[in-house]
């Protein structure tokens, strides 16, 4: 599979937390050709079934991604918003951004105000119009926007926003087009709204009632002045979660992780994140519990336009996806 092409078709969707519809349409014409049956619940979620006579296996990554949603209109014809999940004013700072419309801006700061002393209430986008008029016609309070720029490739790396978690969703995808055999009822899950709260993963998990999850997520990654925040490195391959703030996963399933990948001869490494968490978190507290572990790809500078991950991860994270998917439980 080309990670940066299907990667650069996901995020050419309009897909912030609350409005994933256009990310589930394309998912789910990429998934098709490889499931039995798709559909979109209630919530937004996407469900690819590949049935088996087996125990149920739910795999899980969100599609959704961080965003702004507009707050005021200004008389000058700026815009004022509020946050969709978890961005930080210094990573988004002169981003240019991009409507469900097609309205293109970027973040600007308010000149008063020292870049080291802002916060995003200091932050506004400026869409190009000269007054609240000119602004009216374009964009309405309650709008969306998402980050407007492409990812591009750095030898084995991708850099790009939303990898967080469309990467992920990237790798369920080469995972579900691998698999030769398998004896569970695999449930392949692209969820909706885990950045405001891990909320679509857990009335799905509780209507497919799986016996076992994964989570499949991005974790950090070390970075030059913060190398502890985590366990992983890039290009170390795929991160085998053992815990988060959200979750400490049974060791069984650690365990059953580390053996497939050193069964199956795939770079690992183990996945420690001192904050945080996954859609994991929801899912394993779901009915009477569920035996649920998490399969990460590392990444630096996340929540960021510039989130960077290796190509080398995600294929060491898709190969692990196929072996569990494949594995009789």
């Amino acid at each position: 599979m080309d990670y940066l092409t299907t990667l650069q078709m996901l995020n050419d969707c309009h897909g912030p937390s609350g409005d994933e519809g256009q990310v589930a349409a394309t998912l789910q014409r990429l998934a098709e050709p490889y499931a039995d049956a798709c559909r979109i619940d209630t919530m937004g979620n996407l469900i690819v079934h590949k049935k088996g006579p087996g125990p149920k296996v739910m795999i899980a990554a969100h599609m959704d991604s961080i965003g702004l949603i507009v707050t005021h209109i200004e008389k000058e014809g700026y815009l004022s918003f509020g946050k969709l999940g978890g961005l930080h004013p210094e990573s988004i700072l002169h981003t240019p951004v991009r409507f469900k419309n097609g309205v293109t801006g970027v973040i600007a700061l308010r000149q008063k105000v020292a870049a080291k002393d802002m916060t995003l209430q200091d932050l506004y986008v400026d869409i190009g119009a000269r007054n609240e008029e000119e602004a009216r016609h374009l964009v309405q309070v309650g709008d969306t926007a998402v980050c407007g720029m492409p990812p591009f490739a750095m030898g084995s790396h991708i850099v790009s926003p939303y990898l967080d978690n469309r990467i992920s969703c990237v790798a369920l995808l080469d995972a579900l087009r691998s698999i030769e055999h398998h004896t569970s009822d695999l449930y392949f899950v692209f969820t909706v709204q885990e950045e405001l709260g891990l909320r679509g993963s857990k009335p799905v998990a509780y209507a497919i009632d799986p016996d076992y999850a994964i989570a499949v997520d991005v974790t950090a990654a070390e970075e030059l002045d913060d190398q502890h925040r985590g366990s992983c490195v890039l290009g170390g391959g795929a991160a085998i979660k053992v815990m988060d703030t959200s979750i400490v996963c049974p060791p069984e399933m650690v365990e059953l992780l580390t053996n497939l990948a050193l069964k199956r001869e795939i770079p690992f490494q183990k996945d420690i994140l001192t904050a945080g968490g996954t859609d994991a978190g929801s899912i394993h507290l779901t009915r009477a519990g569920v035996l649920t572990g998490g399969i990460s790809i590392p990444c630096r500078y996340v929540h960021s336009p510039v989130e960077m991950a290796d190509t080398e991860d995600v294929s060491a994270v898709s190969r692990l996806i196929t072996a569990f998917a494949q594995e009789k439980l």
